[in-house]
């Protein structure tokens, strides 16, 4: 669950920050090329091409900053995405018995959320992997859960949320055996 917890709020994080970034960048831009004649105390530029050097020198000096971070944040997020494909998993299919015992497990039901954290009432047709193949999420049983098309679909490669595993292993208490295994979520480690 911690490791779940950490990559979850580690790629938010990344993605707020570059947002942010994205934000400031184009706010810079756009404020360097504001009319700042009251503060400057200069003399008046002469030429067209004067005006333009000096509105390109305005926005290069104001995008700098912003720009390497961007490129900084971009850097980590190629980094997180280069792991990601090293860890998954050779085999993206889950066996038969794989599938056989995880539909067993969730008694051929949803095994996925809907409002209000209940457990989907939809026949299950799908074996997903709970945490995303393209993101390293390990072809085992333990990251088998048993989803209906609509809610295959809905969740699709997203990292779930920390609270949806908390909420999907406390349901599988209520329809798993005492001696069976409710924890959900695997990865594969890194080569």
């Amino acid at each position: 669950m911690p490791e779940l917890k950490r990559i979850y709020w580690t790629r938010v994080g990344l993605r707020l920050a570059f947002m942010a970034t994205v934000v400031w960048l184009f706010g810079s831009a756009i404020l360097s090329l504001m009319p700042q004649a009251a503060l400057s105390a200069g003399p008046a530029p002469s030429s067209a091409t004067e005006v333009l050097r000096s509105m390109v020198d305005d926005v290069i000096a104001a995008v700098t900053l912003p720009g390497a971070i961007a490129v900084v944040l971009i850097i980590a997020a190629a980094v997180i995405n280069a792991r990601d494909v090293r860890r998954r998993d050779p085999v993206r299919r889950f066996t038969r018995q794989q599938r056989r015992a995880g539909m067993s497990r969730a008694s051929g039901v949803c095994e996925m959320e809907t409002g209000f954290g209940r457990r989907c009432s939809r026949a299950a047709e799908h074996g997903d992997h709970f945490y995303p193949w393209s993101k390293g999420g390990s072809t085992s049983l333990q990251n088998f859960v048993a989803a209906c098309s609509r809610c295959n679909r809905a969740k699709g490669a997203r990292i779930p949320l920390p609270g949806q595993q908390l909420r999907l292993e406390r349901r599988r208490r209520s329809y798993v055996p005492p001696d069976g295994a409710v924890a959900v979520g695997e990865r594969q480690p890194l080569p």
